[in-house]
């Protein structure tokens, strides 16, 4: 009879780990381009925000396996649940500003922001609904069979263990005396360890690293999309956290203090691009104040995608004059429409969400 080794985690609550010196300067260096990039985006954090969630959020979805077009993921945001990839792209977008924003303005963790976190992610998942925003009841494991955890990669501990370990994982999440992203990653690392849920640890367990550096005050205005680099190294990643799962989390805190120094370089670029595009909008396209058109391109920064009621109501003018402005709009590639139909049409600003993919590609190729 073939057994199963079951992973049970120490409590880390008072762990007392000292990185190296080449793991200490990384990660400060890491911190002052995140703290750069993160000054860039003051003045339009509501868009850039949006912004680099959705990057952060697409990117931590790849990681599990869940990938959508660009023009799919735009539906989902409207609201068209077609594609059920790009829907649950969407869900971890709301799932990570959820735990971002509270946490962030509360200074602390607590077990519901990680519940309701989960409740965002999975509660219109077809399969997972029931379980949303709930601790697991049964047992789990990554990789073997759905019906065996032989051969599986990761047995997590029985779930009459799970809450106590939740309580001591967030007892050292709020600890102050730990260097940002060594205290991130170790976090990261136990939560995907004790696997709390029955789906949906990896895309949770991620939104913490974002959580952790906004608790901290690392950000304030962005979240840094260090998922991008991971997915990069996805196999490094695993091999990581099985690392640390022996005893050694050097390797993770040092391929995610990479990826958010990776990241937040890149960052800086996209910044940099979208803070420009309404000025270039504009220019090219010359609007008078108070026209639709003029009233549009701003509302397109702050909202990439849009259904034909918001786009009548943010004009400010009558219908014909928003269709014409709409027209307009598409003809000189501003924005394009993505449900090729009469009704119920959805236009996205195609450079915007461009420069979501474009950020992801070069962090990934950075990190190659």
């Amino acid at each position: 009879m073939q057994s199963v080794d079951v992973s049970i985690p120490p409590f880390i609550a008072n762990l007392d780990y000292t990185p190296s010196l080449a793991l200490i300067s990384a990660a400060e260096s890491a911190l002052i381009v995140i703290a750069r990039a993160d000054t860039d985006a003051e003045g339009n954090s509501v868009a850039l925000s949006r912004f680099m969630i959705r990057t952060e959020s697409v990117a931590s979805s790849k990681i599990e396996r869940i990938t959508a077009s660009a023009e799919d993921y735009a539906r989902a945001i409207a609201g068209n649940r077609a594609n059920s990839s790009a829907a649950s792209m969407v869900a971890a977008s709301t799932a990570l500003h959820h735990m971002v924003t509270v946490v962030g303005e509360r200074g602390t963790f607590t077990l519901e922001d990680l519940l309701d976190s989960h409740r965002a992610l999975m509660r219109d998942d077809p399969y997972e609904a029931d379980y949303a925003g709930r601790m697991r009841d049964m047992q789990n494991w990554v990789g073997g069979s759905d019906y065996s955890p032989r051969g599986a990669l990761h047995v997590p501990p029985a779930p009459e263990r799970v809450e106590p370990l939740m309580r001591d994982l967030l007892d050292y999440l709020n600890r102050d005396d730990i260097p940002v992203l060594v205290q991130a990653s170790i976090a990261h690392a136990q939560f995907e360890s004790i696997h709390p849920f029955t789906d949906g640890n990896g895309r949770v367990g991620r939104a913490l690293v974002s959580a952790s550096l906004r608790r901290r005050r690392v950000t304030r205005n962005a979240v840094i999309p260090l998922a991008s680099g991971i997915l990069a190294r996805r196999d490094d990643y695993f091999t990581a956290l099985a690392t640390y799962r022996a005893g050694d989390p050097s390797p993770l805190a040092g391929l995610f203090t990479r990826s958010a120094h990776v990241a937040a370089i890149e960052s800086r670029t996209s910044i940099e691009r979208i803070k420009q595009l309404p000025e270039e909008w504009m220019a090219e396209l010359k609007p008078r104040k108070g026209s639709a058109i003029g009233n549009l391109l701003p509302m397109f920064f702050d909202h990439p995608v849009m259904n034909a009621d918001e786009l009548e109501r943010y004009s400010g003018t009558k219908t014909v004059q928003t269709y014409a402005a709409i027209d307009r709009l598409v003809e000189a590639g501003v924005i394009r429409e993505i449900t090729g139909r009469k009704r119920d049409r959805v236009w996205m600003a195609s450079d915007l969400l461009g420069e979501l993919d474009d950020l992801d590609r070069r962090i990934q190729d950075a990190m190659r």
